[in-house]
């Protein structure tokens, strides 16, 4: 028995395939950081950690990876510190731990499912 066959690469998708990827990443996180202000879980008192000092960082992007950062002094103290009695006047929910519900709680598919939609648009499949 003989059998020969032909693999033809369409390095055209296979560029827009990985545009898309870098772009959906890149979507998700913003969209997981725009869930996580909307959810007003992060203690807030002015907004300064909510809404200025917390922010995606880009930089290794096209190395699959996509950053939510803190960047005050007092963001580890309060997130890991879920027994301190936080003010509800600003975000009614506020409290520690705010990203758990993305890792183990019931928003733990977000990312997953938000990654997905943008792939379908972006990519095309």
């Amino acid at each position: 028995m003989h059998a020969d066959s032909t693999v033809r690469i369409n390095s055209g998708l296979i560029n827009r395939i990985t545009a898309a990827k870098v772009t959906a990443l890149e979507q998700t996180a913003e969209a997981l950081h725009t869930d996580l202000v909307q959810s007003q879980t992060m203690p807030r008192r002015s907004g300064t950690l909510q809404n200025t000092q917390t922010f995606v960082d880009y930089r290794n992007s096209q190395k699959g990876s996509c950053t939510i950062v803190s960047s005050t002094p007092y963001a580890r103290r309060l997130y890991f510190h879920p027994e301190y009695n936080f003010s509800k006047a600003e975000n009614s929910d506020a409290g520690g731990k705010w990203f758990e519900p993305y890792i183990e709680g019931e928003k733990k598919d977000f990312a997953r499912q938000v990654f997905k939609e943008r792939m379908k648009a972006l990519g095309g499949l």
